[in-house]
């Protein structure tokens, strides 16, 4: 992705995930924003932005971090808000394991509490373990854990799975967390 969509990038996840009051935009309960309304207030901020550098910072995102609605007029983020919106994610039963990749500074929080989301809506999972590795990355050395995730679902946890693939869950308490020897 070159510079010029990177920073668009950069702006979308601020303003559809975390502060979309930043440029005057406003969300619906499920964290839709209007594209038109998107572009022109975007435009005002920053970058200018028309439909055809929004759909190519939608479609060759690495993460998939946002999406279109089925006829196009509205987009949002697929996961990852710091804002209160109802995704309408379906409780989706997990596979047997998933993993979170995080860094060696956090692990002695994690094994007293598990995983929390912090200051997001919810903790957020990978599939495979070269995910959750690029994601410990971005925070120092990577270590990834397992989570028994199955266990998890049969006790009464709920899990979602994100437009883009990636698993959420509300916490993950430490009974059900395995860390690398």
């Amino acid at each position: 992705m070159d510079a010029k969509l990177k920073t668009i990038s950069k702006l979308l996840s601020l303003v559809l995930r975390h502060e979309p009051a930043r440029i005057g935009l406003t969300l619906d309960a499920n964290g839709w924003a209007d594209v038109d309304d998107l572009i022109a207030r975007a435009s005002a901020y920053g970058p200018k932005l028309d439909r055809d550098l929004l759909a190519r910072v939608v479609s060759e995102n690495d993460k998939q971090r946002f999406v279109f609605s089925p006829e196009g007029r509205r987009i949002r983020a697929s996961q990852g808000h710091s804002i209160e919106v109802d995704l309408a994610l379906e409780t989706t039963t997990p596979p047997s394991i998933l993993f979170h990749g995080t860094s060696v500074s956090a692990i002695a929080s994690i094994r007293a509490q598990g995983l929390i989301p912090g200051s997001r809506q919810h903790v957020h999972l990978s599939a495979d373990t070269v995910t959750a590795t690029k994601v410990g990355a971005r925070h120092g050395k990577p270590v990834v854990l397992t989570v028994l995730a199955v266990d998890m679902a049969t006790a009464g946890h709920a899990f979602y799975v994100s437009a883009n693939g990636v698993w959420l869950t509300d916490r993950v308490p430490p009974l059900y967390l395995r860390f690398p020897s």
